[in-house]
């Protein structure tokens, strides 16, 4: 199987398309093959589809999952013994959560790669790291849900992680307090998901708060769909930060616990980028044919990394168009896209019966 040495040996975000696509391409088709032959369950998938997996030729080829079996069926590639941790989504609006079984090459590659990513925004160095959300979110061990995930992944690029919220999510002002006077002149990392980091926003509005974040660097993503009623737009995102706390480096992610590790960053112009390690292709919901560029679709990535499970095609739910590939302003390579939105009562039927 292609080297993920091959892809790390690459800048994230520095490989054109002649230089990417044949490398991408040919792991994962070897992918493919190799769920094809540890994973009955997607085997029967193939098989069901009339599909060969040493015909495809292209990563249009690959057939996808729809992200709605994870939350289905229990779908792995590897041995029992063999697995080190199980992720769930968030399982939010009465669905059930998706489970994905990681073991450790697959974990280590996903850790690997998002070191390599984030790396392009924060730097080499480990900042001190205010995370907005709550310690409490890390004890519950009732799932290794996305959000502790997304904490406990994202804690390894920070030091002196404080968290900003108590175990209600409220602020806690004299945590945030102190970690900005112990740490007052020096660049500073935050993290935090989407909805928390507006409430966050919100609250220091109405409490009167004022704080100088303007030398540090926010990476948010996730829960855009709890703002929806607030039709926030990132632009007003961004210009509410900036203007309360003098925050100017805020960058989304797009990603998803199907495909941890190789998520798509956003960068200083607003667009979200794919890395060496993934692709994404949009597909006109009515036959699942490829999009032009500018034409709205169903997201599907496309990840090498998932070794455990056959994670490395899935169709999402979310809603999004191509905005350009390797012609970005920020001088980043790679496919530009934008996000708008999820399905609604997202549903992508037709492929679980075989399973």
């Amino acid at each position: 199987m292609t080297d993920l040495a091959d892809f790390h040996a690459a800048e994230p975000f520095g490989l054109p398309r002649a230089a990417k696509r044949p490398l991408l391409t040919a792991r994962l088709l070897e992918l493919t093959r190799h769920h094809a032959a540890q994973s009955p369950a997607y085997r029967r998938l193939l098989d069901a589809l009339g599909v060969d997996p040493d015909q495809l030729e292209t990563l249009e080829d690959i057939p996808f999952l729809p992200v709605r079996l994870f939350k289905q069926f229990d779908l792995r590639s590897v041995g029992e013994a063999e697995i080190r941790a199980a992720l769930t989504s968030s399982g939010t609006s009465g669905q059930a959560p998706s489970r994905i079984y990681l073991d450790a090459p697959t974990a280590r590659a996903q850790t690997q790669a998002l070191a390599r990513i984030v790396a392009t925004v924060l730097g080499p160095r480990r900042l001190p790291a205010l995370f907005i959300d709550a310690q409490a979110t890390l004890g519950d061990r009732r799932a290794f849900s996305a959000r502790a995930a997304g904490l406990r992944g994202f804690s390894v690029f920070g030091r002196d992680v404080t968290f900003a919220l108590d175990g209600d999510l409220r602020p806690d002002w004299a945590a945030v307090t102190d970690f900005l006077e112990r740490h007052a002149g020096q660049d500073l990392f935050l993290f935090g998901f989407t909805f928390l980091v507006w409430r966050f926003l919100e609250a220091a509005r109405a409490d009167g708060v004022a704080l100088d974040l303007g030398r540090a660097t926010l990476i948010h993503g996730g829960g855009w769909k709890q703002l929806a009623d607030q039709a926030l737009t990132d632009a007003d995102f961004r210009a509410g930060l900036g203007e309360t706390f003098g925050l100017r480096r805020v960058f989304d992610y797009y990603g998803m616990v199907e495909q941890a590790g190789s998520i798509a960053l956003q960068c200083e112009a607003g667009r979200l980028h794919t890395s060496v390690y993934s692709e994404v292709l949009i597909r006109r919901p009515a036959d699942f044919s490829i999009a032009q560029p500018g034409e709205a679709g169903l997201i599907e990535a496309l990840s090498a990394l998932p070794l455990s499970y056959p994670g490395h095609a899935v169709l999402t739910e979310d809603r999004g168009v191509l905005l350009g590939e390797d012609d970005c302003a920020c001088g980043r390579q790679g496919t530009a896209f934008a996000v708008l939105g999820r399905l609604d009562q997202a549903e992508v039927r037709g492929c679980s019966n075989v399973l």
